[in-house]
């Protein structure tokens, strides 16, 4: 059935695996030549530099993941136990658990289908809502979902009326814009994740950026076990050890050079996706925002099961067992047993980001897929549709 790609059968294709440039190693042996192994370091310094300038801000922090770096930025904010903090459900995770490292209360705010990014509407909601039970947020984590900014200009409206400060999860959208401006650098924190299927990546690691210098000089404090200047080891406040190391900066360098390669490598990616697939009536590319541009880190779509006669999980099912990596989109995390007990609001519509999780999946979108390995995901995707004819 499956003639066309045969030969890469035995062959796992990636939902997006690093990619390296080869200058890599070269950066690397910089950093073992100079003796240059702990978290610190001049690779430290530079790459925190050269991201920072990247997206335009005053400052940056390299770090050991973009979940320390969020959990910082909420420290920073001045969230403490009992506290309210709004987050966007459809995310990862780790947008959501330092909410939890700092005893704090997480409430959840739900997508649109314009962006598939936190709904301005129920964001809306959910601030009379807090306001009226006399518990507005610390807080708002909006996350930029799949290589996307959030319609921001509504959302910050929103906050800034309230006066509640917002903390960018740009996770997985370091290269996107919004009105030409860099995804990241809308709230008062923005979150970065060179995590090794991110668009660049350092193995493991992330970055806190913020035009407000003296907080991330704070979080830096912080995340040294905080340290007080003594010439013995005292420490007077909680601290993290969550400083990126010197090693993992020098090949997070090298990966930032190509960055607008892998970008324009990832587009190119989806582009071949739509022109194959987006004529199958009840299948729905996840929209580029208007007066956005996305990175398209991964190519995400949704069918429509009335229309197709043919649900997501079956697509993902029979591509998985043809050894092609694909995913649902992120499960809610209003839907998750940890959060169970939280507030939830949803978009006045219909409840967008339990639809998208029901129907949506993720291809393989890596920006070294070759052309064959395309081919062949789109062939067994075919293959998959009800009378395809294949």
């Amino acid at each position: 059935m499956f003639k066309e790609g045969d030969n890469l059968k035995n062959n796992r294709i990636f939902l997006s695996p690093p990619h390296m440039s080869g200058d890599e190693i070269n950066y690397v042996i910089d950093a073992f030549d100079s003796n240059w192994i702990a978290p610190l370091g001049p690779h430290v310094d530079a790459f925190e530099k050269e991201v920072a300038d990247y997206v335009n801000t005053k400052g940056a922090l390299a770090l050991s993941s973009g979940t320390a770096a969020l959990h910082l930025a909420l420290k920073l904010v001045g969230v403490k136990e009992e506290d309210v903090v709004f987050c966007s459900s459809l995310t990862f995770v780790g947008s959501a658990n330092p909410i939890l490292y700092l005893g704090a209360i997480p409430v959840f705010i739900d997508s649109e289908l314009e962006s598939w990014n936190m709904c301005p509407k129920s964001l809306k909601k959910a601030f009379v809502s807090m306001e009226n039970k006399g518990q507005l947020p610390k807080a708002v984590i909006i996350t930029n979902l799949y290589g996307q900014s959030a319609d921001m200009d509504p959302l910050v409206n929103i906050c800034k009326s309230y006066n509640v400060p917002i903390i960018e999860d740009a996770a997985e959208s370091l290269g996107a814009t919004y009105k030409n401006k860099a995804s990241g650098t809308f709230g008062k924190f923005g979150v970065f994740s060179f995590n090794g299927n991110k668009i660049i990546t350092t193995s493991g690691g992330g970055m806190l950026i913020s035009d407000d210098v003296e907080a991330l000089d704070k979080a830096r404090f912080f995340a040294t076990q905080s340290r007080d200047p003594a010439i013995h080891y005292e420490h007077s406040s909680i601290g993290y050890n969550y400083r990126l190391s010197n090693i993992l900066a020098a090949i997070g360098r090298a990966q930032l050079n190509v960055i607008e390669k892998r970008i324009q490598e990832r587009r190119n990616i989806y582009l071949k996706y739509y022109q194959e697939l987006s004529n199958i009536k009840g299948i729905t590319f996840m929209p580029e925002i208007k007066y956005g541009f996305s990175t398209r880190w991964l190519t995400t779509l949704t069918l429509d099961e009335k229309v197709t006669g043919i649900q997501s999980k079956n697509i993902i099912n029979t591509l998985l067992k043809h050894n092609i990596e694909v995913r649902p989109v992120w499960k809610p995390m209003h839907l998750q047993p940890l959060f169970k007990q939280c507030e939830f609001f949803s978009n006045e519509e219909k409840n967008v980001s339990e639809h998208l999780f029901a129907n949506g999946i993720c291809l393989p979108s890596g920006s070294n897929l070759t052309a064959e390995e395309q081919t062949h995901v789109i062939s067994c995707f075919l293959n998959t549709m009800p009378n395809s004819g294949m």
